[in-house]
C-alpha cells in the first residue's frame, strides 16, 4: 500500500494537476511549463524582431483594459462572496507585504540607490505577478477555488502596497522637484481608480453576491476575452522583458551591477513565500480563522516572480527602470524552477 508523504500544510489537497507520488514533480513541471514557455515565446519574438517594439504597448493595452478585467470578473462572479471578503486572508497578506517593503528598503537604500530607487525595488520585491500569471497558473494547479484568495491579494497590492511604495519614493532629495509623499499617494490612488482591474473584481463580487445573470451573448463575449487573457498576458510579459533588455544594451538604460539585482530577486522568490508561510502558520496557531488552503494559495502567490507592471510605474516616476526591469527578468527566469519547487514542497 502506498503511503502519502506529509504536506507542509496538512489537509491541503494537491489540486487537479498534481498527485502525491514520485511522478508529482514531473506533473508540476507539466503544468507550469506552458506558462513560462509563453513568456519565453514573447521574449524571443521581441528579441528577434518578429514582434515590433511599437506593438508591445498595444498588447499591454489589450491585456490591461480588455482581457484581464474579463478574466478577473469571471473569477470574481464565480467565487463565493465570503472568499472575496475574507479579512484573515487580506490582513495576513498585507502584514507580509508591509514587512517585505520595509526590509527591502532597509537593505538596499545606500550609495546611489536613494528613496526613489529603493522604494520601487521594494515594490518589485513585494508585488508578485498575480494578475498576469498567478491567477491562471494557480487555478490550473489547485483548481477554481484558488481564485478567491488570489483576487484578494491583487486588491491589496494594487491599492495599499503600490500606494505605499510610491509615497516612499517621494521621500528624500532624489524624488523630483515639487514632489511630496502625500501628493504621490493621491496620484497612486487616482491610478487605481482608473485601472479597470479592481472595478472588474468588484463588479464580479457584486454579481456573485446578488446572483445576477447577464444575457448569454454578453457572457460569451466576456468569456472569449477572458480566455485570451492568460496566453496574451504571458506572451506580453516576455516581450516587455525583451524590450527592457534591448534598451539596456543600446545604452538607453543606466548600467546596473548584478549586486543591485540578484539579492532583490532572491528576496522575492525565497524570503517572501517563507515569510507568508511563517506568518500564516502563526496566525492559525493563534486562532485566526485562516483556511489552510487559502494559506497555500498565499504562499504560492508569494513565490511568483515580480509583477511586470512595476517597470511601467518605475519609468513613470523616474526611478532606475533598468534595474527594476532586470530584477523582473531574473525573477521570472528563475521562477520556472523555484516556483515549481515551492509547489512540490507545499503540496507533497
Amino acid at each position: 500500500m502506498r503511503t502519502d508523504k506529509r504536506a507542509i500544510l496538512p489537509g491541503v489537497p494537491p489540486g487537479p494537476g498534481i498527485c502525491r507520488d514520485n511522478r508529482g514533480v514531473l506533473q508540476i513541471f507539466s503544468v507550469t511549463f506552458p506558462f513560462f514557455a509563453l513568456v519565453l515565446c514573447g521574449f524571443l519574438a521581441a528579441r528577434r524582431g518578429m514582434l515590433p517594439m511599437p506593438a508591445i504597448p498595444g498588447l499591454n493595452a489589450f491585456v490591461l483594459f480588455f482581457a484581464l478585467p474579463c478574466m478577473l470578473y469571471r473569477f470574481g462572479a464565480s467565487t463565493p462572496i465570503a472568499q472575496l471578503l475574507d479579512p484573515s486572508v487580506a490582513l495576513t497578506y498585507l502584514l507580509c507585504a508591509l514587512v517585505m517593503v520595509g526590509f527591502v528598503v532597509a537593505v538596499t537604500r545606500h550609495g546611489r540607490i536613494g528613496w526613489n530607487d529603493s522604494a520601487f525595488g521594494a515594490l518589485v520585491g513585494a508585488f508578485p505577478n498575480t494578475g498576469f500569471m498567478g491567477v491562471p497558473l494557480l487555478v490550473a494547479l489547485l483548481g477554481p477555488r484558488a481564485a478567491g484568495p488570489a483576487i484578494v491579494t491583487i486588491l491589496v497590492d494594487m491599492v495599499i502596497t503600490t500606494s505605499l511604495c510610491i509615497a516612499l519614493s517621494r521621500l528624500g532629495g532624489d524624488a523630483g522637484a515639487g514632489a511630496s509623499a502625500g501628493q504621490a499617494a493621491r496620484n497612486a490612488l487616482k491610478g487605481v481608480a482608473t485601472n479597470p482591474m479592481p472595478w472588474a473584481i468588484l463588479l464580479g463580487a457584486l454579481v456573485s453576491a446578488l446572483g445576477i445573470e447577464f444575457p448569454k451573448p454578453v457572457s460569451q463575449t466576456v468569456g472569449l476575452l477572458a480566455d485570451a487573457a492568460s496566453p496574451v498576458a504571458l506572451f506580453t510579459i516576455g516581450a516587455v522583458l525583451a524590450r527592457s533588455q534591448l534598451m539596456a544594451q543600446s545604452g538607453e538604460a543606466h548600467p546596473v551591477h548584478w549586486m543591485e539585482v540578484v539579492p532583490v530577486a532572491a528576496i522575492k522568490l525565497f524570503l517572501h513565500p517563507v515569510l507568508v508561510l511563517l506568518v500564516g502558520a502563526v496566525a492559525i496557531q493563534l486562532g485566526v480563522p485562516l483556511d489552510r488552503f487559502a494559506l497555500t494559495v498565499l504562499v504560492l502567490l508569494a513565490a511568483l516572480p515580480s509583477a511586470s507592471n512595476v517597470s511601467l510605474l518605475a519609468e513613470r516616476f523616474e526611478a532606475d527602470n533598468g534595474r527594476i526591469a532586470r530584477i523582473i527578468l531574473v525573477s521570472t527566469a528563475a521562477a520556472f524552477f523555484t516556483f515549481s519547487g515551492a509547489v512540490a514542497l507545499i503540496t507533497r
